[in-house]
């Protein structure tokens, strides 16, 4: 029987979130330093300490790690943007705080992996929605919601409306940490601009 087995409920649960939480450190410098697609799970495990076995009983892949860091990006931001929403305001208000707030947020999450990934590599995306995206989409969704019903926005499906947001500041998002340097005003008021109004919203637009 292992060491761990002897060990009270309340340590063996707290041994646990400190094992999970050294993987995820770990795997954030890994992907800084090496790269997402340099990275293997060997490298993790090197930076952890922690046996391989430890490591498995966690997750089963560096995809696994990744989208492990991606729900806790999430879960961390979440309160971020409730509270920007329980601000009120006009809809547009809420989109350009929320858009750089999550800019700031990403590059500042990322200082060590993401300002220093390998100039040119795409940050991978996460595939499927977890509790913890589902819950950030709520939140957007929940506000474009409140600002059509009290005419404070455009009358639109805000499920879409949500998901437009979403997918442009992702997209802007993993482009701006892959500059150097990395621009957060820039970028934050170009997502912007694009959500609000389109390629008509762009200095210099003709269309």
């Amino acid at each position: 029987m292992s060491q761990v087995a002897y060990l009270p409920a309340g340590k063996r649960e707290q041994t646990k979130v400190q094992n999970r939480q050294a993987i995820l450190d770990a795997a954030r410098e890994v992907f800084g330093e090496l790269g997402y697609e340099g990275a293997t799970v060997r490298d993790i495990i090197r930076r952890t300490g922690l046996a391989a076995g430890t490591f498995y009983n966690y997750y089963r892949s560096k995809e696994e790690v990744f989208a492990a860091l991606a729900d806790d990006g999430a879960r961390r931001f979440a309160p971020i943007l409730k509270a920007l929403r329980g601000k009120g305001g006009a809809l547009d208000t809420f989109v350009r705080d929320a858009i750089r707030a999550y800019f700031e947020f990403m590059a500042d999450e990322h200082i060590s992996w993401a300002a220093r990934r390998p100039a040119g590599e795409m940050q991978p995306h996460v595939h499927g929605e977890t509790p913890e995206m589902a819950a950030v989409f709520a939140e957007v969704k929940d506000a474009i919601e409140n600002a059509i019903n009290e005419g404070r926005g455009p009358i639109s499906d805000p499920e879409y409306m949500a998901a437009a947001c979403i997918g442009i500041a992702r997209e802007v998002c993993d482009k701006m940490l892959m500059r150097r340097p990395i621009d957060v005003g820039a970028a934050a008021d170009f997502a912007s601009e694009m959500i609000l109004h389109g390629l008509k919203g762009l200095p210099g637009a003709k269309c």
